[in-house]
């Protein structure tokens, strides 16, 4: 399908009006900030989402001061925004203030008291506050308490101005945890105060899943055992470790990605229709979708998960070290940096239907994507050419690098004689909106603002993604474990183990058909 072709019919836009907020942001001065937080909120600026009457304080420990702060943003806007409109860029900067302070002192946050009431004082809307936590998660008790021993997370009345609170991934180590992590935020704020990112889920195509399967009468019917024969969900990386493996070596893949990002996706593609499009209804939905997942059995455990640890390997005619060589890494280290599972969900929909998830380092090339495979045609009119030499039609949703969908179909090869191909149909964001898609932080943080929640995590999906992992986690730790711990060079798909957990079944990875 030529993307010429393609008519975009401008459309039905859900896009709320801005309302003022003040952002403050803990660990203003850190990677997160400058790389994604800053720049998202000054596209927010020139896409008019963010309201003249908001302010951007920074909070952090490095001793800066407002001007030192507000050029540090300016380098990291330009990074992204090589033509930014000066005007636009100058009169973002003016929204900037910082706080220099230590996150266990009282006094930190009464300056920020402080500060808020003066900037609020003259408003002629009383300002939401988004209170964002770039700080490493054994600080989330301390700021998340500390702010409530001010009175800065209390609401004047029934959530407006509402007083949110964003925490980043992890959200605890396993489910005891996870658990107290939330004891611990649950005796300051209410769960609808609390905004647990995850950046994939403000992937353009990831919120297209809903669309597609909901808006779309042709895709919902045969969203079901009786047509599709298996689902391949795949997230890949050509990075190492890099600067996280302080983080990554205690972590490992599965918590970093399967944990969250890989269920998460999963969850949308094959909950259930929610009654609307409100918060609460799609998160029950993706809670009774995780209830549904069949519990990986003990007794066989290697024949459903395989994980691995990327060795020395070339890449682009450049060496790149094994993972226990790279720096901050143990050189006796266990943890795995790639993961394959083979899930059942067990309710009437999806029965049988195998689904396939994989995430990795330093594979071969950065991807992820959902790929659902439907059934072959039961008989084929076209002797003598058999039902099963037609390749099955495939529905492939791209969420990185390039954010789109593609089907594949049966169609004639153009000439006189019987001659049939696949056909591929794509579609990519870039190609009909060119510079317009907007970054997942730009979409979570204005969701923020605007106190929606529908795609933020809520702490039972986290529970239940535990549940559904921490078996995993406690026979991997065993000395004596069933699983094998195996590897793979880098810059390859895998180690052979994730070939044969697909080939069993029949099947193979899409990168190896």
């Amino acid at each position: 399908m030529a993307v010429e072709n393609i008519n975009w019919r401008g459309g039905l836009c859900m896009e709320v009006a801005p309302v003022p907020n003040n952002v403050v942001i803990f660990g203003a001065s850190g990677d997160l900030a400058a790389r994604k937080l800053l720049p998202a909120l000054f596209s927010l600026e020139q896409r008019k989402l963010l309201h003249d009457e908001s302010h951007i304080i920074g909070c952090a420990r490095t001793p800066l001061t407002d001007e030192v702060f507000r050029e540090n943003a300016r380098r990291a806007i330009l990074e992204r925004f090589t033509k930014a409109n000066p005007a636009e860029l100058e009169k973002f900067l003016g929204k900037l203030s910082y706080i220099p302070g230590d996150y266990a002192s009282p006094t930190l946050y009464e300056l920020l008291s402080q500060k808020l009431a003066e900037m609020e004082k003259d408003s002629a809307l009383l300002p939401g506050r988004v209170y964002y936590l770039s700080v490493p998660s054994s600080l989330y008790g301390t700021v998340v308490h500390l702010l409530g021993e001010a009175g800065l997370a209390k609401e004047n009345y029934d959530g407006h101005p509402w007083r949110n609170v964003v925490i980043e991934k992890p959200f605890g180590h396993d489910l005891e945890s996870s658990q107290k992590l939330n004891r611990h935020l649950r005796a300051v704020l209410k769960e609808r105060q609390l905004y647990r990112i995850d950046h994939y889920l403000g992937k353009e195509t990831v919120q297209n899943i809903l669309m597609l399967r909901f808006a779309n009468i042709i895709f919902e019917p045969i969203w079901n055992n009786r047509y599709i024969e298996h689902v391949q969900i795949s997230a890949a990386e050509t990075l190492g470790v890099e600067h996280r493996a302080g983080y990554y070596d205690q972590a490992g893949l599965l918590r970093d990605m399967f944990q969250n990002h890989m269920l998460e996706m999963l969850s949308l593609m094959a909950m259930e229709p929610p009654q609307s499009f409100k918060a609460d209804r799609v998160r029950d939905e993706k809670a009774k979708l995780l209830r549904s997942i069949r519990p990986f059995p003990k007794e066989k455990l290697e024949k459903f998960i395989v994980r691995a640890q990327y060795g020395a390997g070339r890449v682009g005619g450049k060496e790149l070290p094994a993972y226990r060589h790279e720096e901050g890494v143990a050189h006796d280290s266990r943890t795995e940096t790639f993961t394959a599972a083979k899930l059942f969900i067990d309710n009437w929909r999806w029965h049988g239907v195998p689904f396939y998830l994989r995430s990795g380092k330093r594979l071969a090339r950065r991807m992820s994507e959902i790929a659902v495979t439907f059934k072959r045609v039961p008989h084929s009119l076209f002797e003598p050419i058999r039902a099963v030499d037609l390749a099955p039609n495939t529905l492939v949703m791209n969420v990185q690098p390039e954010e789109g969908f593609s089907l594949s179909i049966q169609g004639k090869q153009p000439g006189p004689k019987l001659c049939m191909g696949s056909l591929t149909m794509n579609f990519r964001y870039a190609d009909i909106f060119k510079d317009e898609i907007p970054e997942a932080y730009e979409r979570l943080l204005l969701d923020c603002m605007l106190g929606d929640q529908t795609l933020f995590i809520r702490n039972d999906t986290i529970e239940l993604a535990w549940g559904l992992l921490e078996p995993v986690l406690d026979c991997w730790s065993q000395e004596q474990s069933p699983c094998p711990l195996h590897t793979y060079a880098a810059g390859s798909w895998g180690p052979e183990a994730s070939e044969e957990l697909l080939a069993r079944d029949g099947y193979l990875w899409r990168n190896s058909i």
